[in-house]
């Protein structure tokens, strides 16, 4: 079992279940959440392919950062994090030490499948190729596992699992018995 400081990151790429975890484990844990994209699209009115669009990679990754920062100093938070947001050494230190990471993994088909089934991704989330789908999200998983392992505390596949049964094998692995709240 791993004792939980105040916030934990969920991390991992689109379509591992981030957004839908959070809410769920906050529950759980009687905490709050936050999705750094949807406050970053808050914050901003628009989109995070607008931002990219208007901003560049480069802004966005330091609106990214910045925003992650603020959220470290927040306590009993839950964050669904960006898929890129281990791309920056600076974010990962910060996310090693400010908080539990909990890298959400999915295998190739089945995040090509969700992204697919997702209407909001395509209009909502920017191509970070000029790749298909599909080689893109596996030249993305390439690149970015290493990066997501070297900041987890933990590791949860989430293929084969329902929202509600990663939330509770989260809570399992990270909080004693007595302190869960459901």
């Amino acid at each position: 079992m791993i004792k939980a400081p105040p916030r934990i990151f969920l991390l991992g790429l689109r379509g591992t279940g981030k957004s839908t975890i959070a809410p769920l484990l906050a529950e759980r844990l009687a905490w709050n959440w936050c999705d750094m994209d949807a406050e970053l699209e808050r914050r901003a009115g628009q989109s995070v392919r607008e931002m990219f669009a208007r901003l560049g990679e480069s802004g966005f990754r330091q609106r990214e950062s910045d925003l992650l920062r603020e959220i470290c100093s927040l306590e009993q938070v839950v964050v669904a994090t960006g898929g890129g947001i281990v791309l920056k050494e600076e974010n990962r230190r910060m996310l090693r030490q400010t908080g539990t990471c909990i890298w959400l993994r999915a295998s190739l088909p089945v995040l090509v499948a969700r992204l697919h089934n997702d209407p909001r991704s395509a209009t909502l989330r920017p191509a970070l190729t000029d790749l298909p789908l599909a080689e893109e999200m596996a030249l993305l998983l390439t690149e970015r596992a290493p990066l997501y392992q070297s900041c987890a505390h933990l590791v949860v596949d989430t293929d084969t699992l329902a929202p509600t049964a990663i939330a509770d094998l989260i809570c399992q692995r990270l909080m004693p018995t007595s302190a869960r709240i459901s």
